[in-house]
């Protein structure tokens, strides 16, 4: 536990030395005055808190202090820590772990987000905690994605399942969990298209996917994983809105979170989406991948 939360503070290296840094040395010790909330509500903002997700922080702390619950800076950064952890609550477990025959999970998010380089992270992931995994390559319509997904999955010694490129995506999921099923493996990760040509729907391609693998395998998916790139800040929240409302996204992973000072869209995904961070990519190799800690992603931003 202590390595992975290591993993995850020293991947909020640039977020926390901007503008979390600047909100420590806010709350450093003195007294609140008005111009402690402008400047607490500048930087939440600059570092992709998010305006809505600012606004309800600063309207829940100004009401605290106005009860008494704070007197100084020192003590208002104490709430706000609390605050931002309230905002990240606690999630059910992922269903990846419950027990059955085949797990199916859906990787989905836009091109360029770390999309295949995660997925190969999650099969080195559960393949060091006894797993066995497939791949499947169902991002189709992009045939450097076929050719990526399988280059990954031999770095981290996975088998993937692919067709030829412009290949009907449902096909190859259908034809994976197959391939699951005689190979006894117990999670089959899919990647899915993070954009089609004009005359396709994407949303409408992700459904069709989805489908396939509901009628395939008993309560399937039984995990959709929607993969931001954290370097977006504010427009990774807006493609999660999209996912979300098509694919009925169950979690969230993070990624290059290192290479960014906009760590705050967590809070703003948490809080407007209502969705659980899972994940945390935390660098560029096969095992930068760490479990999210909401305690130590909220004190790696300020220590």
């Amino acid at each position: 536990m202590f390595r992975r939360s290591k993993k995850l503070r020293d991947s909020l290296t640039k977020t926390r030395r901007s503008f979390f840094g600047q909100i420590a040395g806010l709350l450093g010790g003195g007294e609140i005055t008005e111009e402690t909330w402008e400047d607490l509500e500048a930087l939440l903002v600059q570092a992709d808190v998010g305006v809505n997700t600012t606004m309800a922080l600063v309207d829940s702390l100004r009401e605290q202090v106005a009860r008494g619950e704070a007197h100084n800076t020192q003590q208002l950064e104490d709430l706000l820590k609390q605050e931002l952890l309230a905002l990240l609550d606690s999630p059910p477990p992922m269903r990846v772990d419950e027990p059955r025959l085949l797990t199916l999970v859906l990787v989905v998010g836009v091109n360029g987000s770390g999309k295949t380089t995660t997925i190969a992270k999650l099969a080195k992931y559960y393949k060091d905690r006894g797993r066995k995994v497939l791949l499947a390559a169902a991002d189709t319509f992009r045939a450097a994605a076929i050719d990526q997904l399988k280059i990954w999955g031999e770095r981290a010694d996975t088998p993937v399942i692919a067709h030829q490129p412009n290949a009907d995506p449902g096909a190859v999921v259908y034809d994976a969990i197959r391939a699951s099923q005689s190979r006894r493996a117990d999670l089959l990760i899919v990647d899915t298209a993070g954009r089609l040509h004009t005359k396709y729907n994407l949303m409408e391609e992700l459904r069709k996917v989805r489908g396939v693998a509901q009628k395939r395998v008993h309560q399937a998916p039984h995990e959709t994983l929607l993969v931001l790139d954290a370097t977006t800040g504010q427009n990774a929240l807006s493609q999660a809105r999209h996912f979300k409302d098509a694919v009925d996204v169950t979690g969230v992973i993070v990624a290059k979170l290192d290479g960014t000072a906009k760590g705050g869209v967590v809070f703003a995904i948490a809080h407007e989406l209502g969705l659980p961070v899972r994940f945390i990519g935390t660098g560029e190799t096969l095992d930068d991948l760490a479990e999210f800690d909401a305690e130590a992603f909220v004190d790696g931003l300020f220590e």
